[in-house]
């Protein structure tokens, strides 16, 4: 059972609905700001990236995202701490199986033809009585590569495929 909240992160905004400017480069956190990523094949393809003023404000997510235009949906299903060749990586270690699993969701997406800038949604399933703080730490370097931050839910579960399983993630991502 968690005993701390998961939004500790959470930064209290002082906007009042006004817009930042920020360089194209620069992956900050605008409370209340909508940040598009129009795909650069079909510009009428985009995700708008949403955070109204009154929701929850947390550089670690978004909470709304919504696909325009004549792009494609990728759905990337549960992936897990495991190679191809069936060996399963970070046994008892939540952070290296999470970093694992977000370099399999990476391979996934370049299969594809996508980014992890393409990203839009991740499910997370972490088994009861994993410390989400040290998932959330193995996540750092993959998060850090995100222009926006994705839509996130996450979700305790009693077990999963396999004991030696921590967490698994889904993705959902939108291209051209």
């Amino acid at each position: 059972m968690m005993t701390e909240p998961i939004n500790s992160m959470v930064r209290p905004s002082s906007d009042s609905g006004r817009k930042r400017k920020t360089s194209k480069h620069q992956n900050k956190f605008v409370p209340g700001k909508v940040f598009n990523k129009t795909n650069k094949k079909n510009p009428m393809s985009k995700i708008d990236f949403i955070n109204p003023d009154e929701l929850l404000k947390n550089p670690a997510f978004s909470q709304i995202a919504i696909t325009k235009g004549s792009g494609k949906t990728i759905y990337i299903g549960g992936q897990d701490a495991i190679t191809k060749d069936l060996e399963i990586i970070g046994k008892g270690d939540i952070a290296k199986q999470t970093e694992h699993i977000l370099n399999n969701i990476e391979t996934a997406l370049k299969s594809c033809g996508a980014t992890v800038n393409d990203l839009f949604k991740l499910t997370i399933y972490i088994v009861q009585g994993q410390d989400v703080k040290k998932g959330f730490e193995g996540a750092q370097g993959f998060l850090k590569k995100l222009k926006n931050p994705p839509l996130v839910t996450g979700v305790i579960v009693a077990g999963l495929a396999n004991p030696d399983y921590l967490v698994e993630i889904e993705a959902v991502a939108f291209v051209e």
